[in-house]
């Protein structure tokens, strides 16, 4: 599976983005996906993760809990990431990952197996 995250850029605190990531194979389908993210000088940290079925449960950090929105459409092999109400603390890259297990709630990065390459949010107060 290759993963392509895009949709980042630079807002005022209090917009909205929504990233997309873009997954080959059909195998995607069957992968539970996670997004992540790392601020300037932090480790890369969990944000929200969801199962292989679009009408799955979802889990996210703390931080993002109320504003931020995983969803997937597997017709597409698309899985988004819905960011409103963004804070200067928001900023970062967000990566997009698969987890081949589809039944595990993952989210320790050594439990995906694909990654994005990254994109850049950046949030101005």
């Amino acid at each position: 599976v290759q993963l392509q995250a895009s949709g980042g850029g630079s807002v005022q605190a209090g917009d909205s983005l929504r990233l997309s990531c873009a997954a080959s194979g059909r195998a995607f389908r069957s992968y539970s996906m996670g997004w992540f993210r790392r601020a300037p000088g932090k480790e890369r940290e969990f944000v929200a993760h969801m199962y292989w079925t679009e009408s799955s449960t979802t889990s996210y950090a703390e931080s993002v809990k109320g504003r931020f929105t995983i969803s997937r459409d597997n017709a597409k092999n698309m899985v988004y990431l819905q960011m409103n109400s963004l804070k200067p603390e928001d900023t970062a890259v967000y990566y997009c990952a698969a987890d081949q297990d589809r039944s595990r709630y993952a989210v320790a990065q050594y439990e995906y197996d694909y990654w994005g390459q990254g994109t850049l949010v950046t949030v101005s107060s």
